[in-house]
């Protein structure tokens, strides 16, 4: 896997024994001891991740938030400095370009983190519609990026700086944020994509060994452990949290995907896909998003048909054994006249047709 790009964090995965994997052309530490146990820890102590291989592009300029509100579907003007959204960019069709968080930093000033396999993509479609007073950078190369999830994660994360971390609320986030022992200043957001309570932290390459190495030793005591690429799945799944490629695509929009929060069609500014989008919102999609419990045993992988009475009505997007339920469940989009919770459906499973039923998500919610 010579060929791949590797994170600044490369080096401790290998310290650590991690399995790697090839992830959008990035070496990614699949698991370091099991999915399970690694999904366990963060579900109830707290988990380590390295994210460095998603992309951050930087958006500056006078026109900078009447871009925004173009190029994205959530209200733009609603942001303050240190605040977060999650937001999506989309098609003229209503399909999706990518998933993302945008970071108000300062006035004129935006950082977009964007879904690593898309970061080309979606600087080429930025640059494409930007205007003249609208600078777009792709800045992924000045930072690294490391995820703290769990219960304990505030705890941990606290003995390492003398900033106040309780003061950061949900999609909120600090600047100049400095750790023990590290002297390149961090941006800590509270956002995360595991279902829990956490952070995550942006800061220069040269910081993220020293940092990954802090956390690890200041969380032993408290059970925490560097999670791989397997169960950063599991648990975004058990959560509801969508995957580009596959609960979203060019081909899936984002109110088919459930994710209608994030899609202010009421806004003023006309954004890209907001036509499209507006008729879903208003009148429904042909078909949506649903979690699916299997009756039968089996598991339901991406890309299975989704059958009742052998017509097909649509495919998984993800399926997996759930750690936290024990139970094997999925997402699907299905057409909307069957995604009644207690529906019955079959899932195709290579020469098997297996019974399912629809049930309501997320699947986990923290209490």
């Amino acid at each position: 896997m010579s060929h791949l790009k590797r994170t600044p964090l490369y080096p401790e995965f290998t310290k650590a024994g991690a399995k790697t994997v090839d992830f959008g052309g990035w070496e990614m530490p699949v698991q370091f001891t099991s999915i399970m146990e690694e999904h366990h820890a963060t579900r109830n102590k707290a988990g380590l991740f390295d994210v460095s291989h998603m992309g951050e592009i930087l958006v500056t300029g006078p026109d900078s938030e009447a871009f925004l509100q173009k190029m994205l579907t959530n209200d733009v003007s609603k942001l303050t400095p240190n605040r977060a959204q999650y937001t999506i960019m989309c098609y003229e069709n209503g399909g999706t370009v990518d998933d993302l968080l945008v970071y108000k930093l300062k006035e004129n000033e935006y950082l977009l983190v964007v879904n690593a396999a898309n970061t080309e993509k979606d600087f080429t479609w930025l640059q494409k519609h930007a205007t003249e007073n609208v600078v777009v950078g792709d800045r992924s190369e000045d930072y690294v990026q490391l995820a703290l999830q769990g219960p304990e994660a505030e705890d941990i994360l606290q003995t390492l700086t003398e900033e106040d971390l309780s003061e950061i609320k949900f999609f909120r986030f600090k600047q100049h944020v400095y750790f023990k022992g590290i002297d390149y200043p961090a941006i800590v957001s509270r956002t995360g994509y595991t279902g829990e309570d956490g952070f995550e932290i942006y800061l220069s390459p040269q910081g993220g060994q020293p940092l990954w190495q802090s956390i690890l030793k200041a969380g032993e005591a408290k059970g925490v452990q560097p999670i791989g690429l397997g169960a950063r799945d599991t648990l975004r799944f058990e959560a509801n949290l969508a995957l580009y490629g596959q609960e979203l695509s060019a081909d899936i929009t984002p109110i088919e995907a459930g994710l209608s929060f994030a899609v202010k069609t009421n806004k003023a500014a006309d954004f890209i896909g907001k036509e499209v989008l507006k008729h879903q919102k208003e009148h429904g999609p042909a078909r949506k998003l649903v979690g699916i419990e299997m009756l039968e045993k089996g598991i339901p992988r991406y890309g299975y048909p989704v059958l009742v009475e052998e017509e097909e009505v649509g495919f998984v997007t993800t399926g997996t054994h759930s750690p936290t339920l024990d139970k094997k469940v999925g997402l699907a989009i299905l057409e909307t006249h069957y995604t009644e919770v207690g529906q019955e459906v079959n899932v195709q499973i290579r020469k098997r047709t297996l019974r399912a039923k629809v049930v309501p998500t997320p699947l986990y919610k923290r209490s």
